[in-house]
């Protein structure tokens, strides 16, 4: 068995998740794009079979599995529909970050309708003046008494309007990275409210929306773990696994393109001979596929050194969201020239897919943070 090789029960999850995807998710993708349609039955009946807390603990409802597991899930979900397994990479994000810093008292509460997704979560740290500058969010928490009330903007939320839990990031003490808190703010909260739906590229089948809070008062306890200043170091934990998963994302998008390029090659004839047998088109293929092989590598083991919790995960998940995003959009664009002008049209899905994969590149950090990161890690090394 090589290193990678998941083994016959992680494989067996992935069948188990592409049967789903490929009766629930696929069918309905392009309906689910064109009328903005969020499928939160879909997701419920995806939490059924695990979906809702792919690697938080089995105490609570997860399913308890490894963060390879959960890129090799998230992919598969991804050929479905990326923009679906998007939003279920965001929502294991939030509940994984329940799980891992709330009190008992918090988990209890939460990671059970986490998990079946009668709850849905939706992770804020952005806001319009602080995107890849994180820890200059301007969003206050000001403490009054037992409670806290909260006062800001965050931008681009997925799940925004629609979700139960927001996971909010706000500044409880000075300047910087060090005067961050979390809190779990319930939908229900007075002074919550939410601005209109983005109208996106992509990412049709999620809502986005700002999230405003507007002297949002919430219980002490409200504070995630209970402590403040370790919210931008939960935010920055949280993020390394929603950089693989949103590539696991790009990657799945990419193996569906990829897979109707080469059968449309097959069938489509020119010059009385089918396309496939194009030297051209062949190499073009060959370097899809490569990109492709490649891509899943560096995924898996960006995967395994943030389960196991290496020295090196930060830089490796890095790496890996900046490759294999990059990557997977090129594989998906290129699907999409060699289907000719049927790759333009919406009914054949590669236009779709293209649409999907783009945010990728820009969401959970840019890809020139990425750089910056895996820059700053080799200078270091090197000093």
């Amino acid at each position: 068995m090589g290193r990678f090789d998941p083994g016959d029960d992680a494989r067996a999850i992935v069948a188990t998740v592409a049967d789903f995807a490929d009766e629930h998710l696929a069918p309905h993708a392009l309906d689910w794009d064109r009328d903005r349609h969020f499928p939160v039955d879909v997701l419920r009946k995806g939490a059924a079979l695990g979906l809702g807390g792919i690697y938080v603990g089995e105490d609570h409802g997860g399913s308890g599995l490894t963060r390879a597991d959960a890129v090799r899930i998230i992919a598969r979900l991804a050929r479905g529909c990326p923009s679906v397994a998007a939003y279920i990479s965001i929502h294991n994000m939030v509940a994984w970050m329940v799980d891992a810093y709330g009190t008992d008292t918090q988990r209890a509460d939460w990671l059970p309708g986490l998990c079946s997704m009668e709850s849905l979560g939706s992770y804020c740290l952005t806001e319009p003046g602080a995107g890849s500058d994180a820890a200059a969010l301007s969003t206050r928490a000001v403490r009054d008494g037992d409670d806290y009330v909260l006062t800001g903007v965050k931008q681009f939320i997925s799940g925004a309007g629609t979700s139960d839990l927001y996971l909010v990031m706000a500044r409880t003490g000075g300047e910087g990275a060090r005067g961050i808190s979390a809190f779990l703010i319930p939908a229900t909260a007075e002074g919550l409210s939410f601005g209109a739906e983005e109208q996106k590229m992509g990412w049709h089948a999620q809502p986005t929306r700002q999230v405003i809070l507007d002297g949002v008062r919430v219980p002490a306890e409200a504070l995630l773990g209970g402590e403040e200043g370790t919210g931008f170091s939960i935010a920055m934990h949280g993020l390394n696994g929603g950089r693989i998963n949103i590539a696991a994302c790009s990657l799945g998008g990419a193996e569906a393109a990829f897979d109707a390029a080469r059968h449309y090659l097959a069938e489509r004839e020119a010059f009385g001979a089918p396309l496939l047998g194009n030297p051209v088109l062949q190499a073009r293929l060959a370097e899809m596929a490569t990109g492709l092989e490649a891509s899943r590598l560096l995924l898996w083991r960006a995967a395994e050194a943030l389960e196991d919790e290496a020295p090196d995960k930060v830089k490796l998940c890095a790496m890996a969201k900046k490759f294999v995003t990059d990557t997977c959009f090129t594989v998906a664009n290129d699907a999409l020239q060699l289907h000719g002008g049927y790759g333009y049209l919406t009914e054949y899905g590669i236009e779709k897919i293209v649409r999907d994969l783009r945010v990728h590149q820009i969401l959970e950090g840019t890809n020139e943070i990425m750089a910056m990161i895996v820059g700053k890690t080799i200078a270091a090394e090197t000093r």
